[in-house]
């Protein structure tokens, strides 16, 4: 039976959500959904304006949020001091290290109380490094000609929500486009800001991605324009100085299934479109020196062909899976004969070696590449000569950043893990000589020999070895009495970083053991890992979470019905999967903006992201075998009058992602099926969508409200 605490016992009464029967018919079998009229038909309109929920479906809104509200009630002096905790680990005036551009360097930073973030630049200056023997990019303090381009705070003021998306300077430094959301809703609105006055132009771009690439003669800009179903399909050129209206179409997606993207090239010499769905991918060139002109296509889409696109001069770099390199290997063509019939191996595919990224500056070829769950970056020279950047933790996270620059022999990298704060060193890939530029402090105190990470291995029902990320403190008992958070996600070959989140030692402080479960469906193990966890392979994800829980348990990290399970997405999908396999396993499960209700959402096609998802879960509409498949996993669908353990699904409003009637639909068939357990406690919030509260110290709160549920559900609160 699923565990459950007297402290998340509730007086109060849970929501009825009345039953209107809706049924249809597909592929010969008949779908009945008693909650459909969750939906709002008017859904486009209330991801622009949240006020234009229907009535009935707001009151039932309301009523959710106050069970859930009467449900926490005696958590509210916890939730406060798990906020002040996590709070008082966060550099209130904390800064990035700045990106070195001509003749500034730019960078956000935070100020003490602020919400949003400040985008700045100051003066690049250049001194010698000692015992580095050479010039090196530095720069000085805020105190030292520091320009406060974007305020967040003073933009944000007011409004209930608000998250700049990009700022994104000129080629000459005169002009900074930055793209902003209002609704959560991820419609960004464009502006542009002249950088010697302060002042705001007239220009103003709506419907957006928020993403911006300038023409190198700073007087025009590109942008990703979205549809009435929210998906990016054209890309346009905005003149400064003219209308929206009168922008010029540059590339128009005709395929509901892809996106588009832009962004230049590390060079600075090209923009670049990429269309592409989870599985095929295809990049047009612009060349930003004119801004004008056709675009050329690097090599036509091709079924299940991914690439991506950097430049030396009239050489392209190509990272590629073709020719059958799962892992992927990097490719080089010319410029002027880019197709796949031109290309030739630089480096070559190694199966379980995935090449994740590629990094191309002046005299360097770069790559961060992962094996066996363990990243790494490897640098090329001209020559081809090759050096390894490691670390030698058992669990950890490494990142590279981009940075503006090009002609430059320093790349800048990311390394923490779950018990080493992050630090950003600049590396210089010819001396070979690391500066370290910023380690994250925890101005409340942390002392990493406090705590102990490991990486262990579960065996899934197939024979399949599933990686775990573990974090505890050294005294925490291993005798199978701590409570564990496991958290997964599973889709899109996302990997799941080992890397330090402050955030967590609230509930490692307090006994738990931390586990992220690297199931099949990221890229942990090489893209072999991704394609064993979607479509057909879908339950495979499923499957190798039950196992980690269970070989923790078996490894005395935990027991049976202490552990709390947490995902969020398409991993909040995961934790509906899991809820109906194994409820006995959980005290409590946390479904953060939960993709539950997958066979509905994936057979409309009206709905922003559900044709791009068909290469990913498969399409039910037109192939019965992915009916059937995604029938019998739906979190939705598959609800059973069983036990379940206490859950608590979160959703936004405004979220065009994971739309809010998902968890509002799963949480009324959990609470009209089940036979007991729960409490079943849903929060939508109704002025923010997929990410949640965008203001800082706002998103703490969410944090707090999942840890104290977490606490509760073991009987730690």
């Amino acid at each position: 039976m699923a565990s459950q605490s007297t402290s998340l016992s509730v007086s109060a009464t849970a929501p009825v959500a009345e039953v209107r029967p809706h049924t249809y018919e597909v592929h010969g079998h008949v779908i009945r959904d008693d909650y459909a009229w969750l939906k709002a038909e008017n859904w486009r309109d209330v991801l622009k304006d949240p006020a234009a929920l229907p009535a009935d479906i707001r009151e039932h809104l309301a009523g959710e949020n106050a069970y859930s509200d009467a449900a926490l009630a005696n958590t509210t002096a916890l939730r406060k001091t798990l906020v002040a905790e996590m709070r008082a680990r966060i550099r209130e005036d904390d800064s990035s290290v700045p990106e070195p551009d001509g003749p500034y360097a730019y960078y956000t930073r935070h100020r003490e109380g602020g919400q949003y973030p400040l985008v700045c630049r100051r003066p690049r200056t250049v001194v010698v490094i000692p015992g580095q023997g050479a010039e090196t990019a530095a720069d000085g303090g805020p105190e030292e000609g520091e320009v406060i381009l974007i305020d967040g705070d003073r933009e944000g003021e007011g409004l209930t929500f608000f998250e700049i998306a990009a700022a994104v300077h000129s080629d000459d430094h005169r002009l900074l486009a930055w793209s902003a959301d209002t609704k959560g809703s991820e419609l960004h609105s464009i502006r542009v800001r002249d950088l010697e006055t302060g002042s705001e132009l007239t220009d103003r771009v709506e419907a957006t991605t928020g993403e911006v690439v300038w023409t190198a003669d700073s007087r025009a800009f590109f942008y990703v324009a979205v549809d009435d179903n929210h998906r990016p399909a054209r890309v346009m050129r905005h003149r400064l100085g003219t209308a929206q209206d009168a922008d010029t179409l540059v590339y128009e997606e005709a395929d509901s299934g892809f996106f588009v993207h832009i962004e230049e090239t590390q060079s600075g010499d090209y923009l670049m479109v990429t269309a592409s769905d989870h599985e095929t991918s295809e990049v047009h060139l612009l060349d930003r020196r004119t801004g004008e002109g056709t675009l050329t296509v690097v090599q036509p889409r091709e079924p299940l062909l991914i690439y991506s696109v950097e430049n030396w001069a009239n050489h392209l770099f190509i990272l590629t899976n073709a020719d059958g390199a799962e892992d992927f290997k990097i490719v080089t063509a010319r410029v002027e004969a880019p197709g796949r019939e031109n290309w030739t191996d630089v480096i070559a595919h190694r199966p379980g070696v995935m090449i994740r990224h590629q990094h191309v500056i002046a005299d360097h070829l770069v790559r961060l590449e992962i094996e066996n769950a363990r990243p790494r970056i490897v640098v090329r020279d001209t020559k081809g000569n090759e050096h390894v950047v490691a670390f030698a933790e058992e669990a950890y996270s490494l990142g590279l950043q981009p940075g503006h620059e090009f002609e430059t022999a320093v790349i800048r990298f990311t390394y923490s893990s779950m018990t080493t704060p992050a630090e950003t060193y600049d590396y210089d890939c010819v001396t070979r000589a690391r500066q370290l530029r910023k380690r994250q402090t925890v101005p409340s105190g942390h002392n990493p020999a406090d705590y102990v990470t490991r990486r262990l291995f579960a065996t899934a029902a197939d024979g399949e070895t599933v990686p775990i990320s573990l974090l505890h403190r050294r005294d925490c008992p291993l005798d199978g009495t701590a409570p564990l958070l496991l958290y997964g996600y599973g889709s899109y070959g996302t990997l799941m970083p080992a890397a330090f989140r402050t955030n967590l030692l609230s509930l490692v402080d307090r006994g738990f053991v931390y586990a992220i479960a690297h199931v099949r469906g990221g890229t942990e193990k090489g893209w072999r890992w991704y394609l064993d966890g979607k479509r057909d392979k879908k339950p495979n994800t499923f499957l190798d979470f039950v196992a980690c829980a269970r070989a923790l348990i078996e490894a005395d990290y935990t027991a049976q019905g202490r552990i709390v399970a947490h995902g969020g997405s398409a991993g909040g999908m995961l934790m509906g999967a899991v809820a109906n396999l194994a409820p006995e396993l959980f005290a409590g499960i946390v479904a953060d903006v939960p993709f539950v209700d997958v066979l509905n959402t994936m057979l409309d096609g009206e709905l922003p992201l559900t044709p791009p998802e068909w290469p990913e879960w498969g399409n039910p509409r037109e192939s019965l075998a992915a009916f059937e498949t995604i029938l019998a996993y739906s979190p939705y669908d598959n609800v059973a009058a069983k036990a379940y353990p206490a859950i608590l699904a979160l959703g936004g409003l405004t979220d065009p992602r994971v739309t809010y009637w998902e968890p509002a639909k799963w949480v009324a068939r959990l609470r009209a099926t089940m036979t007991g357990g729960g409490p079943i406690l849903l929060r939508i919030n109704m002025e923010a969508g997929h990410g949640g509260a965008a203001g800082r110290f706002d998103r703490l709160e969410e944090v707090g409200l999942i840890q104290a549920f977490a606490l509760l559900a073991v009987g730690r609160a």
